[in-house]
Formats: C-alpha cells, structure tokens, sequence
C-alpha cells in the first residue's frame, strides 16, 4: 500500500490540476475544461498507457477531481466516464472494446455515461428488472433507468441488466454498451430544481438490439465486474465532495480574514474559527480514508477496498455538508447571494450523502459485513 506521505509525482499533479482549475474558476465553460483536461492527460490517469492513458489509478484520479472541485471547476462525468466505464472495460472487455473505447475515454474526445438505478430498484441491485435477451446475433434489452447523468453529451452509457442463467434460471447482472442513437434507447430529463451542468435522465429500453460484441466481459462473472466499478464510483464521489468541501472552506476562511464589524476580522472570533477548524478536519480525515480506499483498489484487494471506498464516501459526503453550511452561515446574508456562489452548492452538497448510494445504507453495510451484526435487509 502507498505511504501516507503523497509522492513527488501525485504532488507535482495535484498542483497542476489546481492551476488549471482555477485558470477557469467557478462559472467555468464545462466542455472548454473538459478538453483540456483531457489534451493535458488528466483525465485518463488511470487508464492503461498502451490505450492513451497515465497508466496509473484510482488514487491519482480521485486526486484530479479533488483538485478540480477546491478551485470550483467540479466534473462531475469523471466519477462515471473514465472512472466506472474506463476501469470496466480495461478490466473486462475484450481487445476490441479497450481499443474502440479507452483512447477516447483517456484523452475526453468520448465519454461514457452509466445506468444502474430504476424507478422500482433504488439500492437494491438484485431487483433489477432491465432484462436481455439474446437473439440470433446479439442481445434485445429491455427496461428503464433514472438518474443517468450525461446522457446528452456520452456517446455511449454502460448499462446494467440482467440475463438469464441457463443452469439456475435465475437472473444474472450483465453489462452491456448501449450507443447514444441505438433504436429504442428513448430519453427525457428530468427536473431537477438543482442546477448542474450535467443533467439527469429517465432512460427507457424498448427492444434495443444490440450485436453480440455489446456485452462486456464475462457473461457468468455477474456482481464481481459491477462492483469493480462500483469501488471507484464511491471513491471518486469522496473526491468530489471533498472538492467542493475545500473550495467552500476557502471561500469562507477569505471571507473572514477580510470582515471586520467589531474592529478585528469575523474570523478572530472563535464563534466563527472554531467551526471552520473543525469543517477543516473533517475534510482532511474524510480524504485519508479516501487515500486508503484508492490504494486498497489499485492495489487489488476489491474486498478490502469496498468497505473503504464506502467509508471515505460517508465521511466525505458528512464533511462537505458540514463544510458548505459552516461556510454559507460564516458569510451570514452574503452566504445566499449569486455573488459569492456558496448558495447552491447547499443542495449540491447533499447530493454526496445520497448518491450513489445513501449513508444509511453504507451504515447498513458497515454494521453487516464491517461489525458482523445482523442483516437487517
């Protein structure tokens, strides 16, 4: 496992990242900082380098968000796109699928969005009703999906169904390819009162035929390649919290370094210093057990890195909350308005406490498989 101590080479990205993030700042063209995070190479960190990418990990992706989130340029796609599809297919697809798919996944010219959630599933993965079907050539899929995010700009999303098992009859997860224009992959977004750049979608499955080649990896290896996936999603969801946690602390610890009312700065004030300190901590915890859960993974332990990737996503989903309301209350009236942008991130924040995967089901995973008590669902 890595040292606690970051290596020269994950300070010197970091740093980069950074500086590019605040090149474009809050307010930032998303596609412009797309591309050009992608033409510097962050973007694919972890990919294989055979393929275009950094040859690198989870650890060193989760530290491009991070880093792009405290400057308030959050990218949201890269907790899917690169992140789950990108460590899908290197791990699992076939020879033609790395090379069709990774270059572009690396360098930002392709990105690929994922559908897991239904109306009716929620958290639970085993009550997925999206079904395939094989045909003479290939795979017919049905079903629906909610709150697929980026559906509109991927050109492809990696959906999770289930095919039947012809020993036990009993339904198998699968992953399957689905490009953005295939016949019967309807879409409609939805309405959302919070604002993001990227928007949330109803899918809806009406007999996509897709060719035999769609499916990704093995048919029988079912949960084993979802929760590669999985894995990272949670630790990169711990990225973004923690960056827009940071870049909200920031925000507020200028402010009050600057506010005088009582003839000394707000931040002079252990009312007002005190909270912040503790926001800063907490922060600071929540990316150590992030920083364990990307060196558990890329070490390959995905047992071990599970219970830790779920654990850096609790905490860093606490943290950022707790970060973005000390710091909204820190900056009183100024704190709401559209000057000092902090007001919308108090619902963009919640989102780390409920996807993708709610707190009290981490809680219910930590207290079965962490602490052996007895599962309650």
């Amino acid at each position: 496992m890595t040292s606690l101590i970051e290596s020269p080479e994950r300070t010197a990205l970091r740093a980069a990242v950074s500086a590019l993030g605040h090149r474009h700042g809050p307010g930032f063209d998303r596609a412009a900082l797309w591309a050009e995070a992608g033409k510097l190479g962050y973007l694919g960190v972890n990919l294989p380098e055979e393929y275009g990418g950094g040859g690198g990990g989870m650890a060193e992706l989760s530290i491009v968000l991070e880093e792009a989130g405290a400057a308030g340029a959050p990218l949201l796609m890269m907790v899917v796109s690169p992140a789950i599809c990108g460590t899908v297919i290197s791990r699992f697809g076939t020879q033609a699928q790395k090379a069709d798919w990774l270059p572009g996944l690396a360098d930002g010219s392709r990105t690929m969005a994922f559908g897991i959630t239904e109306p009716d599933a929620g958290s639970n993965s085993h009550r997925i009703t999206t079904t395939a079907t094989r045909t003479e050539d290939g795979w017919a899929l049905d079903g629906r999906k909610v709150f697929v995010s980026g559906v509109d700009i991927a050109d492809a999303t990696l959906i999770v169904g289930r095919t039947s098992d012809a020993r036990t009859g009993n339904l198998k997860a699968c992953l399957f390819i689905v490009p953005r224009d295939t016949p019967g992959f309807g879409r409609r977004q939805i309405d959302m009162e919070l604002q993001a750049h990227e928007k949330q979608f109803e899918l809806t499955l009406d007999g996509v035929h897709l060719p035999a080649d769609a499916l990704v990896g093995d048919e029988d290896a079912g949960l084993l390649q979802l929760f590669a996936g999985l894995n990272p999603e949670r630790i990169m969801t711990a990225a973004f919290a923690i960056g827009m946690g940071r870049y909200a602390l920031g925000r507020a610890v200028a402010y009050a370094k600057e506010r005088q009312v009582w003839k000394v700065p707000i931040g002079a004030h252990q009312a007002i210093a005190h909270p912040l300190a503790q926001a800063h901590i907490e922060l600071e915890l929540a990316r150590l057990m992030m920083q364990r859960a990307a060196a558990l993974y890329d070490a390959g332990d995905d047992m071990a890195a599970g219970e830790a990737a779920n654990m850096a996503k609790y905490a860093a989903g606490e943290a950022c909350v707790k970060a973005v309301d000390q710091s909204v209350h820190t900056l009183g009236g100024n704190g709401l308005t559209r000057e000092f942008g902090l007001a919308s991130l108090i619902a963009a924040s919640r989102v780390a406490r409920i996807a993708p995967v709610s707190r009290e089901m981490i809680l219910n995973f930590v207290s079965h498989q962490s602490l052996g008590l007895p599962k309650s669902y």
